[in-house]
């Protein structure tokens, strides 16, 4: 199974889009997460219309419509894997283990918020993924997006820099 995940997309808001190798990414996998801020249903139903099924959460920036739809958190099994997605995985410090209490059964915790691309990997397999965001890189130095692997009940992450 082969995963496109994004975050904080913030659109519409000006001229943003997505970036072409980032829709050529989603076109080409089962599946797409967004780990929030889509900001409105259009943006929602314009990612559904890209082809891959979309699992979502709501972010903080995200209308009334957009959360009365999304939860703010989900924990999706995906071919053996346990996937958990968050918004806001709160600060740095003391992250890793906030959210292995939070979803003790999760392989891996993808979240957003931040606009900035992270991948971490603890000794026993346990991940943390933000991938950044495709079109708004605010402090960041590139816009970003992930994408993942499932293989044999194994979850393969990976950051892409789009620009």
């Amino acid at each position: 199974m082969r995963l496109a995940i994004i975050s904080d997309t913030h659109m519409p808001r000006g001229g943003r889009r997505l970036p072409d190798a980032c829709l050529a990414q989603i076109r080409a996998s089962d599946l797409l997460l967004h780990a929030g801020d889509l900001v409105d249903l259009a943006t929602l139903e314009g990612l559904r219309a890209l082809g891959p099924p979309v699992e979502a959460v709501a972010g903080n920036v995200d209308g009334p419509a957009v959360r009365a739809v999304l939860p703010a958190d989900r924990v999706l099994e995906l071919d053996g894997c346990r996937l958990a997605m968050i918004h806001d995985a709160g600060p740095r410090e003391g992250r890793a283990a906030r959210m292995r209490r939070r979803f003790p059964d999760a392989d891996a915790v993808v979240f957003g918020h931040s606009h900035l691309p992270l991948h971490e990997q603890a000794p026993d397999g346990f991940q943390l993924f933000n991938p950044g965001s495709p079109t708004e890189r605010r402090r960041a130095p590139s816009h970003t997006m992930g994408v993942g692997r499932i293989r044999g009940g194994r979850l393969e992450l990976e950051l892409l820099v789009l620009d």
